[in-house]
């Protein structure tokens, strides 16, 4: 297993442990590093406009559409690392 794997593994179990919770853009934003690090680029259909949730978890994949998996992961590190500093 590579470093940043194991940092990103941490981080995810870090995250559950946050002393704030952080805002919903936050979420979203670690929602979608964490999907394009475990899955790749998204791919599919937008879901439909009455799926608010859906179409949200969406796009916050969707923006990180072509960025490596190793990126990603080392995006949501620093992204989780900011977050237990405040």
């Amino acid at each position: 297993m590579s470093d940043l794997q194991a940092q990103f593994e941490q981080a995810a179990k870090d995250v559950m442990e946050l002393s704030n919770r952080p805002d919903d853009q936050t979420l979203l934003k670690l929602y979608g590093l964490y999907k394009q690090a475990t899955e790749g680029t998204i791919k599919g259909k937008r879901p439909g406009f009455s799926d608010f949730k859906g179409r949200a978890k969406y796009d916050a994949w969707a923006r990180f559409r072509g960025k490596s998996p190793e990126w990603a992961m080392g995006e949501y590190v620093k992204l989780v690392t900011e977050l237990q500093r405040k």
